[in-house]
Protein backbone atom coordinates (compact mmCIF):
# COMPACT_ATOMS: atom_id res chain seq x y z
CA UNK A 1 0.00 0.00 0.00
CA UNK A 2 1.02 3.46 -0.81
CA UNK A 3 0.96 6.18 1.81
CA UNK A 4 -0.26 9.65 0.92
CA UNK A 5 2.09 12.46 1.90
CA UNK A 6 0.55 15.22 4.04
CA UNK A 7 0.61 18.89 3.07
CA UNK A 8 -0.63 21.17 0.34
CA UNK A 9 0.19 21.04 -3.33
CA UNK A 10 1.81 23.98 -5.09
CA UNK A 11 -1.39 24.70 -7.00
CA UNK A 12 -3.42 24.94 -3.79
CA UNK A 13 -0.91 27.38 -2.29
CA UNK A 14 -0.91 29.52 -5.44
CA UNK A 15 -4.71 29.71 -5.39
CA UNK A 16 -4.70 30.86 -1.76
CA UNK A 17 -2.05 33.50 -2.48
CA UNK A 18 -4.03 34.75 -5.51
CA UNK A 19 -7.18 35.09 -3.40
CA UNK A 20 -5.29 37.06 -0.74
CA UNK A 21 -3.83 39.38 -3.40
CA UNK A 22 -7.28 40.04 -4.88
CA UNK A 23 -8.69 40.90 -1.45
CA UNK A 24 -5.72 43.19 -0.75
CA UNK A 25 -6.15 44.94 -4.12
CA UNK A 26 -9.72 45.78 -3.19
CA UNK A 27 -9.05 46.77 0.45
CA UNK A 28 -5.86 48.88 0.23
CA UNK A 29 -7.33 51.83 -1.78
CA UNK A 30 -10.21 52.04 0.70
CA UNK A 31 -7.76 52.09 3.61
CA UNK A 32 -5.75 54.88 1.98
CA UNK A 33 -8.90 56.95 1.38
CA UNK A 34 -9.91 56.41 5.00
CA UNK A 35 -6.49 57.59 6.18
CA UNK A 36 -6.70 60.72 4.02
CA UNK A 37 -10.17 61.47 5.38
CA UNK A 38 -8.91 61.05 8.93
CA UNK A 39 -5.97 63.41 8.23
CA UNK A 40 -8.33 66.01 6.76
CA UNK A 41 -10.69 65.73 9.74
CA UNK A 42 -7.72 66.14 12.08
CA UNK A 43 -6.58 69.25 10.18
CA UNK A 44 -10.04 70.83 10.44
CA UNK A 45 -10.27 69.97 14.15
CA UNK A 46 -6.82 71.47 14.72
CA UNK A 47 -7.84 74.65 12.90
CA UNK A 48 -10.95 74.95 15.07
CA UNK A 49 -8.76 74.46 18.14
CA UNK A 50 -6.49 77.28 16.94
CA UNK A 51 -9.55 79.49 16.44
CA UNK A 52 -10.77 78.78 19.97
CA UNK A 53 -7.26 79.36 21.34
CA UNK A 54 -7.07 82.69 19.49
CA UNK A 55 -10.36 83.86 21.00
CA UNK A 56 -9.13 82.98 24.50
CA UNK A 57 -5.69 84.52 23.83
CA UNK A 58 -7.26 87.72 22.49
CA UNK A 59 -9.43 88.10 25.59
CA UNK A 60 -6.65 87.21 28.10
CA UNK A 61 -3.79 89.35 26.80
CA UNK A 62 -3.73 92.92 25.53
CA UNK A 63 -1.71 92.18 22.40
CA UNK A 64 -4.59 91.09 20.14
CA UNK A 65 -4.08 87.76 18.44
CA UNK A 66 -0.94 85.72 18.93
CA UNK A 67 2.20 86.57 16.96
CA UNK A 68 2.75 82.91 15.99
CA UNK A 69 1.55 79.39 16.75
CA UNK A 70 4.25 78.60 19.35
CA UNK A 71 3.06 81.51 21.51
CA UNK A 72 -0.34 79.78 21.71
CA UNK A 73 1.46 76.68 22.98
CA UNK A 74 4.59 76.52 25.11
CA UNK A 75 6.64 79.11 23.22
CA UNK A 76 8.99 76.37 22.08
CA UNK A 77 10.03 75.46 25.64
CA UNK A 78 8.04 72.58 27.14
CA UNK A 79 8.88 73.72 30.69
CA UNK A 80 6.87 76.92 30.09
CA UNK A 81 3.63 74.95 30.45
CA UNK A 82 4.75 72.59 33.22
CA UNK A 83 3.17 73.46 36.58
CA UNK A 84 3.80 75.67 38.47
CA UNK A 85 4.63 77.80 35.39
CA UNK A 86 2.19 80.63 34.71
CA UNK A 87 0.92 81.08 31.13
CA UNK A 88 1.97 84.30 29.41
CA UNK A 89 1.55 86.05 26.05
CA UNK A 90 4.62 84.24 24.74
CA UNK A 91 3.59 80.82 26.12
CA UNK A 92 -0.18 80.72 26.60
CA UNK A 93 -0.41 76.91 27.00
CA UNK A 94 -3.62 76.76 24.94
CA UNK A 95 -2.53 74.65 21.98
CA UNK A 96 -1.03 71.24 21.33
CA UNK A 97 2.71 71.47 20.67
CA UNK A 98 2.33 69.37 17.50
CA UNK A 99 0.10 71.98 15.85
CA UNK A 100 2.28 74.77 17.22
CA UNK A 101 5.31 73.21 15.52
CA UNK A 102 3.50 73.52 12.18
CA UNK A 103 2.95 69.84 11.37
CA UNK A 104 0.29 67.37 12.44
CA UNK A 105 -1.08 64.18 10.82
CA UNK A 106 0.33 64.89 7.35
CA UNK A 107 -0.72 68.55 7.23
CA UNK A 108 1.48 71.65 7.35
CA UNK A 109 0.12 74.66 9.22
CA UNK A 110 1.21 78.15 8.12
CA UNK A 111 0.28 81.04 10.42
CA UNK A 112 0.69 84.76 9.69
CA UNK A 113 -0.32 87.52 12.09
CA UNK A 114 -0.96 91.06 10.85
CA UNK A 115 0.09 93.87 13.14
CA UNK A 116 -2.00 97.02 13.35
CA UNK A 117 -0.49 99.48 15.79
CA UNK A 118 0.71 97.81 18.96
CA UNK A 119 -1.54 94.77 18.60
CA UNK A 120 -2.00 91.89 16.20
CA UNK A 121 -5.34 92.81 14.67
CA UNK A 122 -5.76 89.80 12.42
CA UNK A 123 -4.26 86.48 11.41
CA UNK A 124 -4.37 83.90 8.62
CA UNK A 125 -3.94 80.16 9.03
CA UNK A 126 -3.51 77.67 6.20
CA UNK A 127 -3.41 73.89 6.47
CA UNK A 128 -2.03 72.15 3.41
CA UNK A 129 -1.24 68.46 2.85
CA UNK A 130 2.46 67.70 3.27
CA UNK A 131 2.21 65.16 0.43
CA UNK A 132 -0.40 63.98 -2.04
CA UNK A 133 -1.10 60.89 0.07
CA UNK A 134 -1.78 62.88 3.26
CA UNK A 135 -4.94 64.59 2.02
CA UNK A 136 -6.61 66.18 -0.99
CA UNK A 137 -8.13 69.34 0.47
CA UNK A 138 -6.48 72.60 1.55
CA UNK A 139 -7.95 74.63 4.42
CA UNK A 140 -7.88 78.30 5.42
CA UNK A 141 -9.19 80.35 8.31
CA UNK A 142 -8.72 83.79 9.81
CA UNK A 143 -10.14 85.96 12.58
CA UNK A 144 -13.62 85.61 11.00
CA UNK A 145 -13.71 82.09 12.56
CA UNK A 146 -14.83 80.46 9.31
CA UNK A 147 -12.92 77.45 7.96
CA UNK A 148 -12.69 77.52 4.17
CA UNK A 149 -11.72 74.74 1.78
CA UNK A 150 -10.16 74.42 -1.68
CA UNK A 151 -9.51 71.16 -3.51
CA UNK A 152 -7.15 72.40 -6.23
CA UNK A 153 -4.77 74.82 -4.49
CA UNK A 154 -4.00 76.57 -1.21
CA UNK A 155 -7.25 77.87 0.24
CA UNK A 156 -7.93 81.58 0.78
CA UNK A 157 -10.58 83.93 2.11
CA UNK A 158 -12.46 83.78 -1.20
CA UNK A 159 -13.02 80.01 -1.09
CA UNK A 160 -16.29 78.43 0.10
CA UNK A 161 -16.87 77.74 3.78
CA UNK A 162 -16.60 74.18 5.01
Amino acid sequence: MRRKEGGFSLIELLIVVAIILIIAAVAIPNLLRSRMSANEASAVASMRTVLTSEIIYNSMYTVGYSANLPSLSDGGVAANCTPPAVPSASAACLLDSNVASGTKNGYLFAYVATTSGATNGSFKLNADPASSGAGQRHFYTDQSNVVRVNIAAAASASDPAL
